[in-house]
Order: structure tokens, then C-alpha cells, then sequence
């Protein structure tokens, strides 16, 4: 792909916990942080100027994230969490939330309508992949942060609930996953036009 081709960037990247579900699924890659810094630079690369990423991190990993982020040049310009209305896990605290960042590269205009930094959680029943994403927590975010027509890039598109968002927000989606059987799951999505949330 060429550099500056991609309006958005939405991706929901291994966390480096070593994540198992309840069932024994795991996420390739989620052992290792190596691919962290290149990942992201490569997608820094991509992205217009001016533009946003939002990536979903692990609270655990939250300093390699941002000195991945930082070290590809984005700046952080916002902070977004998702209220679960159950627990996913529980140790000392109870889980009940996902986050993202909101990076810039450059210095893109601020939305017509900001988004709540706090949003509730659509639970999919991670039917189609162990951390799957619900269309309806990623839709708004492609409205707010990629023009109409834009191109929207998930290098970890697992399920492929980023494509079928941003199909449905009239937006093109591109995707990238090294799992055979998640992209066979996230073709399957897009050729059918998302019938799953």
C-alpha cells in the first residue's frame, strides 16, 4: 500500500496478556510484543496527514503501546472507554470495560459533533472470534473520524467487524489478518454485508 492512502485507521491489535477464553481460544501473536513498534509505524505510514488512528491496547501493556504510538510519531488525543455491563474477568478487580486510544497523526480538524469519552459496550457473545468487537461500538467511531467514502484500515481485523462497519457507514474497509480461519470469518462478513453485529 502506498504511504498517506488510508483516511482511518480502526484496530483492535493483540493485547500481550497471553489471552485465553474460557473455551481455550488464544490470539496469535498475544505472547510477543516484537511486531508492536513496526505495526505501528507501518500504519503511522499509511495514514494521511492529518488523520486518526483508534486502537484498542491492553491496560497491562499500556507503556509499550504508547512508546510504540509515540516512537511511530502519533500524538494521543483522547482516551476512550467502553462500560461493560458484566464482568469478562475477575481477580482483584472485575473487568468491565474495553479502551482506546485516540491517536493523530499531524493535526486533523475537530468532529462536527465530539463522541462521549465513556460509551456502553455492545456484547456479541464473541461468536465469531475469542475478542470480537460489535459493529454498533465501532460504526460511531467511523462516522466521527473518517470523511464519507474515506478508506478505513484494520491491520488486525480478526472477525471483520471494522470492514462491516465501515460498509455500513458508507465508508470502504481494507483488512489484514494473518489468521486463515478469522479471515475466511471476515470475507464470509463482507460478502454477505455484515449479517452478524
Amino acid at each position: 500500500m502506498a504511504s498517506g492512502s488510508v483516511d482511518f485507521i480502526l484496530t483492535d491489535p493483540p493485547y500481550l496478556c497471553r489471552y485465553k477464553s474460557r473455551s481455550g481460544q488464544t490470539i496469535a501473536n498475544d505472547d510477543r510484543d516484537g511486531w508492536l513498534e513496526p505495526a505501528f509505524a507501518e500504519m503511522y505510514q499509511l495514514l494521511k496527514p492529518d488523520s486518526f488512528c483508534v486502537s484498542f491496547y491492553g491496560w497491562n501493556a499500556a507503556d509499550k503501546f504508547i512508546a510504540a504510538w509515540r516512537k511511530a510519531g502519533f500524538q494521543m488525543v483522547g482516551h476512550i472507554v467502553f462500560r461493560k455491563s458484566y464482568a469478562s474477568a475477575s481477580r482483584f478487580l472485575e473487568s468491565r470495560h474495553e479502551q482506546a486510544y485516540l491517536l493523530a497523526k499531524g493535526r486533523p480538524a475537530l468532529p462536527a459533533s465530539p463522541l462521549p469519552d465513556v460509551m456502553d459496550w455492545h456484547y456479541t457473545g464473541n461468536r465469531l472470534h475469542p475478542t470480537q468487537k460489535s459493529i454498533n461500538n465501532l460504526r460511531p467511531l467511523i462516522h466521527a473520524f473518517c470523511r464519507e467514502g474515506g478508506i478505513v484500515l484494520d491491520p488486525f481485523c480478526g472477525s471483520g467487524s471494522t470492514l462491516v462497519a465501515a460498509r455500513g457507514a458508507g465508508r470502504v474497509g481494507i483488512g489484514i489478518e494473518l489468521d486463515e480461519r478469522h479471515q475466511a470469518t471476515a470475507a464470509f462478513r463482507v460478502n454477505t454485508l455484515g449479517v452478524a453485529a
